[in-house]
């Protein structure tokens, strides 16, 4: 199947799962996750109108983005050693994996050196899966108190990833669970404005993530495709 033909593929089933919980298909954004794919396809990704790209580890994503970088918006997916922070910053427009309070410093720093902000999803770790990063859920409203005073760090959204399951109407809970978190800390107003995005559902589950409440997807296999040699999430 062509790179055009998952792409078709893709919208449809997106449209379908925003009809089937009455959301308008412009709600939900797609993040082209290329981390396992060559740099020959990643510019055929953004050559095609995909313009969020995806990756997870800052040695296979440098070469893409000194290609590609002015082309598309990147948004950094993996977990992220604080150590690394100035490789990604200023590059990655949203960075989904804020899960500790020294990241939060280490971000806010460095966001405040080169006088830019860095839009952050706060990942939470909803399954309970000790092999996932991610804050506890009953974690997140006291970390959002202590990062109230970083000024160069905004958390626009929530991101967690669900089990990988043979059956995705298994993974729902955890989604519907990211989005009752996101509610009820709204209801805290722990936010200079609210927290609108989540950051869930990958190419085995997404269309159950929309259906609970989804605006970004990052989606690798089913839309950019497989290529030999490569390990596959």
């Amino acid at each position: 199947m062509s790179l055009e033909e998952r792409i078709q593929q893709v919208n449809q089933k997106i449209e379908d799962a925003c009809k089937r919980s009455n959301r308008p298909f412009e709600d939900v954004n797609v993040i082209a996750v290329t981390k396992y794919v060559s740099l020959q396809t990643t510019g055929a990704v953004l050559d095609h109108g995909l313009e969020h790209i995806g990756e997870n580890r800052w040695q296979d994503a440098q070469a893409k983005w000194e290609a590609f970088g002015q082309k598309g918006t990147w948004h950094f997916i993996g977990h992220l050693q604080t150590n690394k922070v100035k490789d990604v910053i200023g590059k990655f427009a949203y960075i989904h994996s804020l899960d500790r309070l020294s990241l939060a410093k280490e971000l806010d720093k460095k966001a405040a050196s080169l006088g830019i902000k860095v839009n952050a999803f706060m990942q939470v770790n909803i399954s309970g899966e000790e092999s996932k990063y991610g804050l506890q859920p009953e974690q997140a409203s006291s970390f959002l108190k202590d990062i109230q005073s970083f000024n160069n760090l905004k958390v626009i959204g929530l991101m967690t990833m669900a089990p990988h399951e043979e059956d995705p109407e298994l993974t729902r809970p955890v989604f519907r669970g990211l989005r009752e978190l996101r509610d009820d800390l709204n209801g805290q107003a722990l936010t200079a404005g609210p927290i609108t995005e989540l950051s869930m559902g990958m190419s085995n589950d997404f269309e159950v993530a929309i259906e609970e409440g989804a605006t970004w997807v990052r989606l690798g296999s089913i839309l950019v495709g497989k290529e030999e040699g490569t390990r596959w999430a």
